[in-house]
């Protein structure tokens, strides 16, 4: 069975379709304008309700969930701490157990949270329903060195691959007898047969990508060609002008705010 090796899912909806570079103007649009242009917890809320309603045009909002599961935990954490013992609390809010939550703490959490889910959606939108081979292939075409986009198509994958790796060699290991299933002590047993493989089978991979780039002329001096050319459509260039013309209104209002 065929390993996937990227996070993209395959949907053929209008985002899939979409360049790469008008989703990475997105992500830097919903970072850098609820975090320093325009720091109001009403635009980091608007950017997660367009993130939310994307991802479930690409039909892609059931991948996020386990992200979104797993990121409640450090969002409770933060108010948790906050609330109680951040250094300007001065309003109480309310008492629970003996523990009074104090009003500054709860809204400067609550900003962090806003903040943390609107990164989280939006990189999850481009790592989603994007191809890192189109990613690389976009930001190389503009400029990007070739080196530096091995690294970054690495980055991207690596998490897949190792969660496939971990998965083949779970299985492998089971057939040898192996328990990998049970409780806590048991799961944590089996924590140390796993590891050594999937770091020497990632380690052995890295070493054989690295020497089939070679033998393609990965280092030859040269002008680089594409197997798979795409050209931007209308649309693509109208909303790369559209956010890149919005990003630019917005430093200037918050320059002339300031």
């Amino acid at each position: 069975m065929a390993r996937a090796l990227s996070l993209y899912v395959e949907t053929n909806t209008f985002l899939q379709k979409l360049d790469p570079m008008v989703k990475l103007l997105y992500i830097l649009l919903s970072i850098l304008l609820p975090f320093l242009i325009l720091p109001y917890r009403v635009v980091g809320l608007t950017f997660i309700l367009i993130s939310c309603l994307l991802l479930l045009y690409g039909k892609v909002f059931k991948k996020v969930l386990p992200l979104l599961g797993f990121s409640f935990l450090i969002l409770i954490s933060i108010v948790i701490i906050q609330g109680l013992f951040m250094q300007s609390n001065r309003t109480p809010a309310f008492t629970i157990d003996g523990l009074t939550f104090y009003k500054e703490g709860l809204l400067y959490a609550w900003t962090l949270c806003i903040r943390v889910l609107d990164v989280l959606l939006a990189f999850a939108l481009l790592v989603l329903t994007t191809r890192p081979s189109d990613l690389i292939q976009s930001l190389v075409k503009r400029g990007l060195s070739p080196r530096f986009g091995y690294v970054l198509s690495s980055a991207l994958q690596i998490i897949p691959q190792m969660m496939s790796e971990v998965g083949s060699i779970m299985d492998a290991q089971r057939s040898r007898g192996l328990e990998t299933e049970g409780n806590l002590w048991t799961r944590l047993k089996a924590f140390v047969p796993l590891i050594g493989p999937v770091v020497m089978s990632s380690l052995l991979e890295t070493r054989e990508r690295a020497m089939a780039l070679e033998v393609r002329g990965f280092s030859a001096i040269g002008k680089k060609t594409f197997l798979f050319d795409t050209e931007m459509t209308l649309l693509d260039k109208i909303l790369e002008w559209v956010l890149g013309i919005l990003l630019l209104i917005s430093i200037i209002v918050r320059i002339v705010w300031l």
